[in-house]
């Protein structure tokens, strides 16, 4: 993602407020709010341009092994931009592994497809379909909030239903499952043979 020197005068200008806060004028909340409509706008149009890549790629391993040169090609442009290989893409390129390009771009895939699984597992889940969604800039120290989004009201907790009449309450689960004594120790071995 590129900026105009205009965005990197507002964001300077925000990032300086952000460390050092102080009430900004009319004009500067302006800017940081068309600066965030941008990015915001960048980053959906990142995300349409990926999900094109990646029915292109779906369409050109359909057709393989006709499209061979075209699906080894779209494959190193999606692996370039983040894109981890799915298990059709390891079956297709297994398939094809006779010619140089396709056994190297296979090497490069089985590793990467074994780092997404070992993140994943690892709890750290990766998202190959998406980028993370940024929350909106709603306001600016000293600025004004954005009039658009009314504030919505909170929702209360609904409380428990009440027990019906002779219906016993719901055990917990420390009554339902006990815990466990501990044997006592055995005797010394000493003991075991006196007696």
């Amino acid at each position: 993602m590129a900026f105009s020197a205009d965005e990197l005068r507002v964001l300077r200008r925000a990032l300086a407020n952000a460390l050092h806060p102080t009430p900004l004028p009319e004009e500067d909340v302006q800017d940081c709010l068309r600066l965030a409509g941008a990015v915001d706008e960048a980053v959906s149009e990142a995300g349409r341009l990926r999900a094109f890549l990646l029915a292109d790629l779906a369409r050109y391993r359909a057709a393989l092994p006709g499209s061979l040169s075209s699906y080894l090609e779209l494959l190193q442009d999606a692996l370039a931009a983040g894109y981890d290989p799915r298990p059709e893409d390891l079956a297709a390129l297994r398939a094809l592994r006779a010619g140089p390009v396709a056994a190297a771009l296979l090497e490069r895939c089985q590793v990467l497809a074994e780092r997404s699984v070992r993140a994943r597992l690892a709890g750290r889940a990766v998202s190959a379909t998406a980028p993370a969604p940024r929350t909106r800039l709603l306001a600016l120290p000293g600025g004004l909030v954005a009039a658009e989004e009314p504030e919505r009201p909170a929702v209360p907790a609904r409380p428990a239903p009440p027990a019906r009449p002779g219906e016993r309450p719901m055990p917990k689960p420390s009554e339902v499952f006990p815990p466990r004594r501990r044997p006592a120790p055995a005797p010394p071995p000493e003991e075991r043979a006196a007696s």
